[in-house]
């Protein structure tokens, strides 16, 4: 730093323009450190070029400036006159730095690091004087105006909902206030007590349970809009004035929502007119030294004229009536010019002129004829090792030891960078196998600084590219392993939970009865029950007959699942349902013995041994360009226990695309490759066979194995010398498609089969599978969502590994539900072709791709674009599929036969026209199509303007854009698994069974099967649910409404209930229920006793009590008492209070004043009972 510290006290010296080069990217965050150390407490603005940028330089920063505040604000992450606000999180890190920098700064304060991106610079915001004093302070303990806090919630952009997952969200319930404010780590439940606030709590968004407590929170606003009569009467003016006067007849759904006091989604871009006048960020920082990344000035320019070809388009778009494209209409958008919402050129280089600027650059100094102090502080880009990842002959690992000893003889200070401990644990044992004695563990640079010259150390440090400056070099992990995606912040998850809560039960859904079958659940109603209300569920059967089940009898119900045609209703009381389930139990049952067997003469048999290399194997894995999950960690240990087990490996490793199934399979080709025998990947297309070759041939560069490829696509000369290759045993890997089953194919040493997606090959490709199964380890590849329930089921019978979360490296794709809009559609597109990439646009059916075609040839005559249909002959489909892989078309537009098998890394758009006509399953599936690689996806789901939606719609849709964090969907896809889903797992057969009775009921089903033909008929008996005791004791049972208001999570509350198993359960859940809602009212406690009762019954046998003004009856299942000895000697101990009838049922002769007492004396006998019955 020698260079860069002499000239430090010149730069804070005097105000004037510095350029500095010879400062690579990597070293940047070195030297704000530097500069912010030494600059006596004046603020540094470091401008960087993209929001990308800005998040990497912020981890850096924890490295490089240890306890220095640094601050971020980015860029809204939507268009320039976009129809869609910014994200909650974008917004609320916004406020957060606006109302830190708002406040005055104390003299002698270090210095703020302040990051932010160009777009974000050049953006207005509201003036500094608004947020420094703008706030609702709020203290446990103290009085609280609740009325005035639900005002300023509402005034300053928080939306009211009913469970609170999200930055910017509010619930109130009686005595508890939830609300998330931004920048809180977790959101806060308020406790009241009349006006006074007993306690503020920090909960879990995915439990909802409390996590700890806090004194006091200062709120601030989650929006730059805060609506007020004041700020609407701004806006309804400036509108007028700017756009004419809103006449009877004009249709304008932005000014009728605000003049209402109403949020609408992109208002954010009419800023200027909510508002006196706007200030820019520089305001906020007096003074403060402005530093430039390299690229800032170029990003600028173009950022700018991104924003003048967005308002034209938008200008242009109004003056043919909003009408383009053959498009309907959106409704009308008029754009705020420029000039008012960001900072244009000239008012750019004045502000800069009358600042410090320093100007960064990784090049060698340059004349320059701009009036600036230019200094070459001698730092270069570490120039890596990707020759050495290239050549065939150069092992990667030997090449970074040789440098590393070089440097150290060099006396220059060597400090390796990895993205997380555990790809530093990584690098650290595979740099110990090639000979470097271990690195010093570093935490932060001055510990780095510290180290003696020619010392090693390594650190979590998440930089791009290493660098060298003076004597320290930084090698990053993609200086010596190649590309890794970019890592962004954790954050998180949605829960399963939230979206049991989201996909609830809603009207007109299949249900099916264990008794009765499948009937339509039409609504949740409370009925009266011996003078006592009751929540019920209830169902219509065939002839419009109706059955109303207990709420508390709700885990005799299941959905029926997604149908894929009309299903018909059972009639009630009819023979139909007992015959056709009895049926197919025995099938079931059939299919359970068969898979037990099959499973039993596998253990028999003896398989290859086979074991990972040591240290190349570790090699190989290292080049694997992104943090594994720990379900991909245990699907590929389980698939290497496999092949080094001894017995024949039948894994079926199931995940969506893009979670990491491919990486199983490679790790797993690796081991038997090195292990000298051959392994051959089968694919149903040509497509999914060119793509698992492209990804085996980067991955095995540098080894010594040879990959071939054999399909309809490979040239003749190429698959004849493959052939050849692998009967002399040349070919250590061949890839391809059914053509690798054919009889003329020999591979004499094969050891390991994959087959991707088993259930898309023909009937006489899977006999031939069979026949290559019977010797050799075979890993199964599949992309149907599987629950985890449907894996347990099949425990023992089938080894199966779930990939079930996605890699913690992607981008979560960014989500927006909008009326369909021309100018939007258009601008996504182009976006997406100038950044180089590819989109999708999927439409819900055949008939509608022609007149989106029409009107896309007119919207985007600059993209090229083809169809793709299940009408199209497959070898057309799989040519017009194979050229968009190849990128010879811009846009694929098609039905939802893009749901899954592809993996398209350069496709990052997609547009689904009428989205509202789409499952969930199927919204989630579609959006796994873009990405997934480094850059950030944008999907769009579109609907018909000015049509109101159905509710179940308007809830997809609601949940999809909720969900666009990674990590849920395979749950959500899983919850709404489709019948053919199962049916390819199991076999067709089988997609006929559940057709019958439903996918969660068939679950049920086969497990209680396969337990019973493992012979533990003793846990298949605990298991079953077939039947579910019906308990009326005259109380009422329910979860009112004014408890719990949302009927959604009330019905997702009683499902989790009826399936609590023991009294820890239920206290845990009681619990839940207080700190959620407040205190549980009699309604609540009576539904909870209930089904500790209920639980009680299932051990005594008890089916059914039945409670009137004198006494209580129980009916025993099947008339039958496990212990009747027990049962007489019971009786006679407590007659004339118990006695039997001739019916076989048992009399409690009692008349109980007080339902707690009845409920009481009900559970002692019932315990009793069960006790006897043990």
């Amino acid at each position: 730093m020698t260079v860069f510290a002499d000239i430090l006290p010149r730069i804070h010296a005097r105000r004037a323009h510095w350029q500095l080069f010879g400062a690579p990217e990597g070293a940047d965050a070195l030297l704000l450190s530097e500069l912010a150390r030494s600059s006596g407490g004046t603020d540094i603005l470091y401008v960087v070029r993209d929001g990308n940028r800005l998040e990497r330089l912020e981890e850096a920063l924890r490295f490089f400036a240890p306890g220095r505040a640094v601050l971020s604000f980015p860029a809204w992450d939507c268009l320039p006159y976009d129809r869609q606000s910014p994200h909650p999180d974008i917004v609320g890190e916004r406020l957060d730095t606006l109302t830190r920098l708002a406040s005055d700064k104390p003299a002698g304060t270090p210095a703020r690091i302040l990051l932010a991106s160009i777009g974000a610079v050049l953006q207005r915001v509201p003036r500094r004087a608004l947020y420094a004093g703008l706030g609702f302070e709020i203290t446990s303990g103290k009085p609280i105006d609740v009325a005035a806090l639900q005002r300023f919630l509402g005034d300053n952009g928080y939306t009211r909902s009913e469970t609170v997952m999200e930055p910017g969200e509010f619930a109130v319930r009686g005595g508890l206030i939830d609300l998330y404010p931004p920048g809180a780590a977790e959101p806060l439940r308020l406790d009241l007590f009349g006006d006074t606030l007993e306690s503020i709590r920090s909960f879990d968004p995915m439990s909802q349970r409390t996590t700890g407590t806090i004194p006091t929170i200062t709120l601030r606003p989650v929006s730059e809009i805060v609506l007020t009569l004041e700020s609407i009467q701004r806006f309804r003016t400036g509108y007028r004035e700017l756009f004419g006067a809103m006449g009877a007849g004009d249709d304008d759904p932005l000014y009728e929502a605000v003049s209402a006091g109403q949020r609408y989604p992109g208002m954010e871009n009419w800023l200027a007119l909510f508002h006196d006048g706007l200030d820019t960020l520089l305001d906020y920082l007096p003074g403060a030294v402005v530093v430039l990344d390299q690229q800032a000035e170029e990003a600028r320019a173009s950022r700018l004229e991104l924003i003048r070809d967005y308002y034209q388009a938008r200008k242009a778009a109004l003056g043919g009536g909003g009408k383009k494209g053959g498009f309907a209409g959106a409704a009308p958008y008029r754009p705020v010019p420029p000039e008012r919402l960001y900072l244009h050129e000239k008012e750019w280089n004045t502000v800069l002129a009358e600042r410090t600027v320093v100007a960064m650059s990784s090049f060698d100094a340059a004349d320059t004829a701009v009036a600036v102090t230019s200094v070459d502080l001698g730092g270069r880009r570490h120039a890596g090792f990707a020759e050495a990842r290239k050549a065939q002959n150069v092992n990667l690992f030997e090449a970074v030891a040789a440098h590393i000893e070089q440097a150290h003889r060099a006396k220059r200070r060597v400090l390796i960078a990895g993205y997380s401990e555990g790809s530093v644990e990584r690098l650290r044992t595979l740099l110990r196998d090639h000979g470097v004695a271990a690195p010093t563990p570093v935490i932060d640079y001055p510990t780095a600084a510290n180290l003696p010259d020619g010392a090693v150390g390594m650190a979590v440090l998440p930089i791009e590219n290493g660098f060298t400056l003076d004597a320290l070099e930084v090698i990053g992990e993609e200086d010596i392993l190649g590309d890794r995606l970019s890592r962004p912040k954790p954050k998180r998850r949605p829960s399963e939970r939230f979206i049991a809560e989201a996909s609830a039960l809603a009207e007109s859904d299949l249900i099916v009865h264990r008794e009765h079958g499948i009937g339509r659940y039409e609504g949740l109603v409370a009925v009266e029950v011996g003078g006592a209300r009751h929540d019920c569920l209830k169902l219509v059967y065939d002839g419009g007959d109706k059955l109303f089940v207990p709420v508390e009898n709700i885990d005799v119900l299941s959905r029926y699942g997604a149908a894929d045609g009309p299903v018909a209703l059972d009639r009630l009381g009819g023979a139909g349902w007992q015959s056709r389930s009895a049926r197919l139990k025995q099938r079931i049952a059939d299919m359970a013995d068969r898979l037990i067997k099959i499973a039993a003469e596998r253990a028999v048999k003896s398989g290859e041994v086979m074991g990972p290399p040591e240290g190349l194997y570790d090699e190989f894995c290292a080049r694997f360009p992104y943090a594994e999950t720990d379900d991909q960690l245990n699907a590929i240990s389980d698939a290497i226990d496999d092949l080094g087990g001894g017995k024949p490996m039948d894994r079926l490793v199931c995940g969506d695309v893009g979670f990491g199934k491919t990486e199983v399979a490679l790790r797993a080709a690796f081991v038997a490759a090195m292990s000298g025998k051959q392994v051959a990947v089968v694919a149903p297309t040509t497509l999914l066979a060119r793509q698992h070759h492209r990804v085996f041939l980067e991955r095995f560069a540098g080894f010594p194995v040879r990959i071939g490829r054999l399909s309809r696509l490979v040239p003749a000369k190429e698959a004849s010398e493959t052939r050849k290759g692998l009967k002399e045993g040349t070919v250590d890997i061949v890839i391809g498609t059914h053509a690798l089953l054919s009889k003329s194919i020999e591979v004499p040493n094969l050891g390991l089969l994959v087959v991707d997606e088993e259930q898309h090959f023909g009937v006489a490709h899977k006999e031939r599978l069979k026949e290559l199964k019977a010797d050799v380890h075979v890993l199964t590849l599949t992309a149907t969502p599987i629950p985890r329930t449907l894996q347990l089921a099949l425990t023992g019978v089938r080894d199966m590994s779930l990939i079930a979360t996605p890699p913690v490296d992607r981008l979560a794709v960014r989500t927006f539900v909008t009326p369909v809009d021309p100018v939007a559609i258009r601008e996504a597109l182009l976006r997406e072709q100038y950044r180089g990439g590819q989109s999708f646009y999927v439409c819900p059916r055949i008939e509608d791709l022609d007149g989106v075609a029409a009107s896309l040839r007119e919207l985007v005559p600059e993209i090229r674009f083809a169809m793709a249909h299940g009408r199209l002959a497959p070898t057309a489909l799989e040519d017009t599929m194979q050229d968009f892989t190849e990128g010879k078309f811009d846009l694929l537009l098609s039905t939802n036969i893009v749901e899954s098998g592809l993996d398209i890394r350069n496709a990052n758009t997609l547009i689904i026209h009428r989205a509202d006509m789409f499952g969930l399953a199927q919204l989630y599936q579609l959006r796994g199509r873009v990405g997934r690689g480094k850059t950030r996806a944008y999907c769009y789901l579109t609907v018909p303007p000015g049509r109101a939606l159905n509710e179940a719609a308007s809830k997809r849709l609601e949940v999809m854009q909720t969900l666009d964090t990674l990590g849920a969907g395979f749950q959500l896809a899983s919850h709404d698994l489709d019948i053919r889903g199962a049916g390819n797992l199991l076999g067709e057969e089988q997609s006929g069974h559940i057709r019958e009775v439903g996918i969660e009921l068939y679950q049920q089903l086969l497990e209680e099967a396969v337990e019973a033909a493992r012979g533990q008929a003793q846990e298949a008996q605990r298991r079953s649910v077939e039947w579910s005791p019906q308990i009326n004791l005259g109380l009422p049972v329910m979860i009112p409404e004014t408890y719990v208001a949302d009927l959604g999570v009330r019905m997702s509350l009683y499902r989790r209930a009826a399936g609590l198993r023991d009294q820890q359960e239920i206290d845990s859940f009681a619990a839940e229920l207080v700190d959620r809602f407040g205190k549980m009212p009699a309604e609540v406690d009576n539904l909870l006793r209930t089904i500790a009762l209920k639980t009680l019954c299932r051990a005594a046998g008890v089916e059914k009590i039945d409670a009137g003004p004198k006494g209580v009856l129980f009916a025993f299942r099947d008339n039958v008492f496990a212990r009747p000895e027990k049962l007489i000697a019971y009786i006679q101990r407590n007659a004339p209070l118990l006695k039997v009838r001739p019916d076989q049922k048992v009399v409690l002769s009692r008349a109980w004043e007080e339902d707690t007492a009845r409920l009481n004396g009900v559970s002692r006998v019932v315990g009793a009972l069960a006790k006897m019955a043990a």
